[in-house]
């Protein structure tokens, strides 16, 4: 009776009607009704406590775009917002829980989609600068919010009355239903399930245990990792010592110095400042001293963190036996696009045995390059760097002082953006009007071709202490749309290159080169995104499927026609040389059977933690480095270990998804292989890229949308024939 259109079904058959056919038939009329508003898209309505709207991060963000006001959010801020805004995500699943309608999709599961905007603003906000602008106030604050945010989604998988109206939905959908909602119902059904909703009582109350003390351990092996990186310093007051060194390492060290009070030249165990010393050092005493200190970051004294990771693999294995699951792994990979643990498994292994014995030869050459150069003794993992680099050095005549001076960070930005622009039609505007949280950062409009605002863009992209190390793409805010009304996301990419001198801007390696483009693809996966559903749109995607839009973006870094039009040395103008460009295309497979074997070696750590079926209670290093003795290339050196500072799987969300990346790797082989036969600038393949992978997030599964765009499945192959691996 509500429905304004009113229509009749006549069979017009001498026949019974064919039932396929009128179900057909029915499911297109209902989306029309469903379009025309004949479904019932009533909301539940919370009633909300009041907030104090004169903190800024509770208020109005009223500039055009609601960005964060940085500028005016003080600490004392975070912890009455967060206590502020977990009231008001009680009162609307109160609402929902309370309605004494019947359940539908939209009164409960869009619903459920839409509750906790609030917190999640105050959230995207507290937790991106705990990792780009941290502080002990911070940490603290952390500390004391993490357990309340932990019972709050406990409170919502585990109540009972909740997760029986998502199921009724799941059980009874309804007509109407397009196929992103099918997704978000299926979705929000398996979160509860997996989330602990279908437990018994007593089982509830131990998953609540186990979530909230895995809650505190992981922040807790972060924040160790970063004070005992802070923690080392390596300060050289002997000219003697640097006379050897490039101008640009050694007036990054002074630089350190200077800003840590100290005389002389400093190096850290950040890798802007660690790496340049380990690849042009030819004092193995102070090469091993620092090896050894980045290879004991957390290991044991005042953070260790190895109590810190028999608690987090205990505490993930209790709650995978709680739901039904032999490990931790077979829980987190059912949502994978690999399904399951024996996937990944036989995915490591083919990898392994394909190049496995290419990255052995590549260690014996540098052996016989460096004994051919006087070197005694065995090589140890500290020598690796440096002789690697002379190798590199000798054989494609292509040192990173040849090509930093066309990388500068201004033209590599140029770069950057003229790719998206290219490929993607997108260009990106300074705003200075839009506050940022630190005076390295900087904040762009991002527009398409036809002036769409498509995101904000935040920069940052030098180390300090209150950094961790790494690079990494976040959001403040992800792409919805809410009652036909879109918000476009706020992406921010955060970065440690080597830092400007007084005397000369910042230049980055090749690597940073990679590294930039790398996480600019995640960026590219968030501002492009589409969709209705936060949960489904941006980067907000299968683990697997992740590092598609990252990887893919590196492959252009070696391309000469890309090069071209924006590599200049940053004194001359000049462009790049061809040979030099020659060169780098050359070098590009240098050592890649050496780096697959160690990022693979990395993945079968991860899948060793994850994989046990009983507490552990043995010996930490050893358990490590029998994970990893099939990938071994290098000597074992006692007394160091990965484990205690592995921050992506054991404090990031990368547990049982390391792999990830080298399976992501043989995709954007596969996929790149595309712009190779097309053209790397040609828009016809871009598009088909933006359409069935950049904008889609989740709405589809990933092998399909990736089917879609190249025509095929991915074979592992393309990645090991990209490497040019030859008897």
């Amino acid at each position: 009776s509500r429905c304004p259109i009113r229509m009749t079904f006549r069979c017009w058959m001498k026949k019974p009607c064919n039932v396929t056919y009128m179900k057909k038939v029915l499911l297109f009329m209902a989306t029309i009704l469903s379009a025309a508003g004949c479904v019932d898209r009533t909301m539940p309505v919370a009633d909300l406590p009041e907030i104090d709207t004169s903190n800024p991060l509770l208020g109005e963000w009223t500039d055009p775009y609601a960005t964060p006001p940085f500028d005016r959010i003080a600490i004392s801020d975070y912890e009455p917002a967060f206590d502020a805004a977990i009231a008001v995500s009680r009162a609307e699943l109160a609402a929902i829980v309370d309605n004494p309608a019947k359940p539908t999709f939209y009164n409960t599961i869009v619903a459920l989609e839409r509750q906790g905007a609030l917190l999640e603003r105050i959230e995207g906000v507290f937790f991106n600068l705990l990792s780009a602008e941290t502080s002990d106030e911070l940490q603290e604050i952390a500390r004391r919010v993490q357990p309340k945010l932990v019972e709050l989604s406990n409170d919502v998988r585990l109540n009972p009355v909740l997760f029986e109206r998502v199921k009724a939905v799941y059980e009874h959908p309804g007509w109407g239903l397009t196929k992103e909602d099918k997704i978000l119902l299926e979705d929000t059904y398996k979160g509860f399930v997996r989330g602990g909703a279908a437990l018994s009582d007593a089982d509830k109350e131990l998953y609540r245990q186990y979530t909230t003390e895995l809650s505190q351990s992981t922040l807790q092996f972060g924040q160790n990792v970063l004070a005992s990186t802070n923690a080392f310093t390596l300060n050289i007051t002997d000219p003697a010592v640097v006379a050897e060194l490039p101008g640009f390492v050694k007036e990054g060290m002074a630089a350190e110095a200077k800003s840590r009070g100290q005389k002389g030249w400093t190096v850290t165990l950040q890798y802007p400042s660690y790496l340049p010393f380990m690849t042009y050092s030819t004092n193995r005493e102070l090469k091993e001293k620092l090896w050894t200190a980045r290879s004991q970051i957390a290991l044991g004294g005042e953070w260790d963190n190895m109590p810190v990771v028999r608690r987090i693999v205990d505490l993930r294995l209790k709650v995978a036996r709680l739901l039904g699951y032999d490990t931790y792994s077979a829980y987190v990979l059912e949502e994978r696009m690999a399904k399951n643990p024996a996937t990944v498994n036989a995915f490591l292994q083919e990898l392994l045995d394909a190049t496995k014995r290419f990255a052995d030869r590549d260690v014996q050459t540098i052996r016989d390059f460096a004994a051919s150069k006087g070197f005694e003794g065995e090589l140890m993992p500290w020598d690796m760097t440096y002789y690697s680099e002379q190798y590199k050095n000798a054989t494609y005549s292509l040192t990173d002082e040849m090509v930093k001076p066309y990388f500068e960070l201004e033209s590599v930005k140029k770069g950057v953006f003229l790719l998206a622009n290219k490929l993607y039609g997108l260009n990106f505007t300074p705003n200075p009007a839009i506050p940022v949280y630190h005076p390295d950062v900087t904040a762009y409009d991002v527009t398409d071709e036809k002036g769409r605002m498509m995101a904000v863009l935040y920069l940052d992209f030098f180390p300090r202490a209150s950094k961790r190390a790494g690079a990494w793409m976040t959001e403040y805010r992800g792409m919805k749309t809410v009652d036909g009304v879109e918000t476009r996301p706020l992406v921010s990419l955060v970065m440690n290159f080597t830092k400007p001198t007084e005397a000369t801007p910042s230049l980055l390696t090749f690597d940073e080169v990679e590294t930039f483009l790398h996480e600019f693809g995640h960026s590219l996966h968030g501002m492009l995104a589409e969709g209705v559903y936060g949960s489904q749109t941006g980067t907000s995607v299968r683990h697997d499927f992740v590092e598609l839009p990252s990887q893919i973006m590196e492959n252009w870094a070696t391309e000469k026609e890309y090069l071209d039009l924006w590599a200049v040395h940053y004194q001359t103008g000049e462009k790049m040389p061809s040979e030099l460009i020659d060169r780098i295309v050359d070098a590009g497979n240098f050592q890649a059977a050496y780096m697959n074997v160690r990022q693979l070696s990395f993945a079968m750590l991860d899948m060793a933690w994850h994989s046990l079926t009983e507490p552990f209670e043995g010996d930490a290093i050893a358990f490590e480095k029998q994970a990893v003795k099939p990938a071994q290339v290098l000597p074992v050196v006692e007394g160091t270990a990965m484990t205690p500072s592995f921050s992506h799987i054991f404090a990031g969300g990368y547990a049982s998804g390391y792999y990830g990346y080298k399976w992501a790797e043989v995709l954007d082989a596969d996929a790149f292989s595309l712009f190779k036969e097309k053209g790397i600038f040609n828009r016809e393949v871009a598009s088909s890229f933006r359409e069935n992978v950049l904008s889609k997030g989740s709405t589809d599964d990933p092998m399909v949308l990736y089917v879609k765009f190249r025509g095929h499945e991915p074979q592992t192959r393309a990645l090991i024939d990209r490497m040019g691996l030859e008897e």
